[in-house]
Order: structure tokens, then C-alpha cells, then sequence
């Protein structure tokens, strides 16, 4: 296991598409939820909530949202079809991660939101600590409401993104990364 500044220096996303078996087993998710719940929780609200995906299930689903994406992308193009297709089937494991914001006296939704936002990012490290890849993906499915339904979330509720979790196919390449100094600066009053 990976010191925790290695870690974080060398997480990076892998494709679902190149995310294969062995899968995380049943253990090795329970943990990695237990680690996604571990984040800032403004007021002990537990703004979110995990549905766990299997490949195995990948068809059934794929069956379910198939009409949707075709009502709703009449003109895609037949590649695309069948990567959407695939969408549940890509990696061993998805797990989608649901904000469960809703108006509260004290704490704004856009608070909790964020929540479920670091919830997943905790998912997508604990899946890297514990020696998988994962990729964070919304798309489609995320933002319609009948898609989100099928899939699980329940009124009012609105997924955040669907982490696909596996081993990678092949050693994964880092990215260009921005330099500090473009992202970092010193407040200064008059600007």
C-alpha cells in the first residue's frame, strides 16, 4: 500500500474501458465505502448514498436505459450506440454515488452537494489505495430524470457521478499536470 502523499501524487483516472478483473471483492468495497463516507458532513446529514453496480448486470441495465438514450440522442451515431450500450459492462464494478441534498435551516444544499462531491473523490482514492483504478464519470444517465430513476436515485435525490472501479489492463500514463504557480495566488486586496 502506497505512503499517503504517494498516493495522492499518482492517482490518476483510468478508463472503463481499460479497467478489467480481478474485481474490488465484496470486503474490498465495504471498505472503500466506508473510506467515502469519511469527509467533511456539514451537521451529520449524510447527504449521500452509494448503489452498487456489477458487470453481471451491465445487460439488464443496458435494456432498461437503452430506450431512454435513443429517445433522447435520436441521431447517434452507431459506434456511440454501442459504447452506451456497454455502459454498465465496461469495468467490473460501478458504484453510483447519489447527493441526497435538500433544504435545511442552517446547512445550503450546494454544501451537502459538494459533500457528495468529496464522498466520490474519497471513493476514486480508497479504490487507488487499495491497488485498483477507478474513473469518475456523469454523462447522460446522471441528469435525466427517468435514467436516474431506473438507476436507483429516488426524488430529490441526484446522482453526482458513477465511479467504474477495476484493475487496469496496462500500467496507466499520467497527464500534463497545471503547474502550481498557474493555480495558486496570494490574496491581495487591490487587484
Amino acid at each position: 500500500m502506497p505512503d499517503a502523499l504517494e498516493l495522492l501524487k499518482t492517482r490518476r483516472s483510468v478508463s472503463a474501458f481499460l479497467l478489467g478483473d480481478p474485481a474490488p471483492s465484496d470486503a474490498d468495497i465495504r471498505q472503500m465505502i466506508e473510506i467515502a463516507a469519511r469527509v467533511p458532513d456539514h451537521g451529520k446529514l449524510t447527504p449521500w448514498r452509494f448503489i452498487l453496480y456489477r458487470r453481471e448486470q451491465g445487460e439488464r441495465l443496458s435494456e432498461l436505459l437503452m430506450p431512454l438514450y435513443h429517445a433522447r440522442f435520436p441521431n447517434a451515431e452507431a459506434q456511440r450506440v454501442e459504447q452506451e450500450r456497454g455502459r454498465f459492462s465496461r469495468s467490473p464494478v460501478t458504484i453510483g454515488v447519489i447527493s441526497k441534498a435538500a433544504t435545511h435551516a442552517k446547512i445550503p444544499e450546494w454544501e451537502q452537494f459538494l459533500s457528495a462531491g468529496a464522498s466520490t473523490m474519497n471513493l476514486v482514492l480508497a479504490a487507488h489505495a487499495l491497488g485498483f483504478a477507478a474513473q469518475w464519470v456523469s454523462d447522460w444517465c446522471a441528469d435525466d430524470v427517468a435514467a436516474s430513476a431506473l438507476l436507483g436515485a429516488g426524488p430529490g435525490e441526484r446522482f453526482v457521478g458513477f465511479v467504474h472501479i477495476g484493475t487496469p489492463k496496462e500500467k496507466p500514463l499520467d497527464r500534463p499536470r497545471p503547474a502550481v504557480d498557474e493555480v495558486l495566488s496570494n490574496w491581495s486586496e487591490a487587484r
